[in-house]
């Protein structure tokens, strides 16, 4: 029997998709490295080393390299499950504002006339970004992330998902079209472009490095809003500087994400602009069609 997948319908009112990676965008390091790795006695360089030497010396994806890693050397010194990756990711630390900022830019958009989600799009650990507070609290309308196949007593065997640099763009479709269930394949379907839930115009995606790259310059190309964020204690700019040299980016900012920044500014610009942008396009759209 074929499964039947819920799809989300296109709204009466403009719908802006705020689409996030995770580590160094809002935690200032890896969620791995903020207590999991040093829990195996590992050093967080060296666990990244053998990970990386894993992937070069079999063909291996990186991200499974690192999965791979994780159940190997946690059989016999820990439990991995959902239940202590989800305390793992309590445990992360976030940039200043990043807890309070989902809910406040959604309320912002609501008093504007738009439907703001937010959405996680991350090569790190789905079940570690569900422990965090701002997850527990619904923030996120999806979370796109590497995860792990559990098996019946609830123990990580192997990777269920692992999400990478060039794969994470299939996600901007899922978005863009309402398709969101991972294993729909209606996400292939045609759309005619007045149908797209979220057009790519309302898509915004902000991410710090090369492995956004891909989902920056799709963002980019096809109209919406690509900000790179650089950490605001080291002030180190040189990634964002050199994406935006190469048009990968339109903007940047601290990722800081307290009311008032910088980047609360540029997102809540992106908010109103959309509110008349999507007015002449409905009239163009629907002139057209006369």
């Amino acid at each position: 029997m074929a499964r039947e997948y819920v799809r989300k319908v296109k709204e009466d009112k403009p719908v802006v998709a705020i689409c996030y990676d995770f580590d160094k965008t809002l935690s200032p390091d890896d969620m791995q490295a903020q207590g999991y790795i040093q829990s195996l006695g590992f050093d967080v360089k060296e666990f990244w080393d053998r990970a990386d030497a894993l992937a070069q010396q079999n063909d291996m994806d990186s991200n499974l390299a690192y999965m791979y890693l994780m159940v190997l050397e946690s059989e016999g010194r820990l439990v991995l499950n959902k239940n202590s990756l989800a305390e793992y990711g309590s445990k992360v630390k976030l940039f200043n504002g990043v807890e309070e900022w989902f809910e406040r830019i959604r309320k912002y958009g609501k008093e504007h006339g738009v439907i703001v989600e937010h959405y996680i799009i991350s090569s790190g650990l789905k079940e570690m970004i569900e422990g965090t507070k701002m997850a527990k609290e619904g923030a996120f309308t999806k979370i796109y992330a590497s995860s792990f196949y559990f098996n019946e007593r609830g123990a990580a065997k192997w990777a269920a998902q692992a999400i990478n640099y060039t794969n994470k763009t299939q996600f901007l479709f899922r978005i863009s079209k309402g398709v969101l269930d991972i294993n729909d394949p209606g996400v292939n379907e045609y759309f005619a472009p007045d149908k797209y839930r979220v057009p790519f115009r309302n898509i915004v995606y902000i991410g710090d490095s090369a492995t956004d790259i891909p989902c920056m310059k799709l963002v980019n190309s096809n109209g919406g809003y690509s900000i790179g964020v650089y950490n605001p204690e080291s002030k180190d700019k040189s990634k964002v500087k050199q994406m935006i040299n190469e048009n990968r980016i339109k903007l940047f900012a601290p990722a800081d994400y307290t009311d008032g920044s910088e980047l609360d500014h540029i997102v809540k610009t992106i908010i109103d602009k959309t509110v008349s942008n999507e007015i002449l396009e409905t009239i163009g759209y629907s002139q057209k069609f006369e």
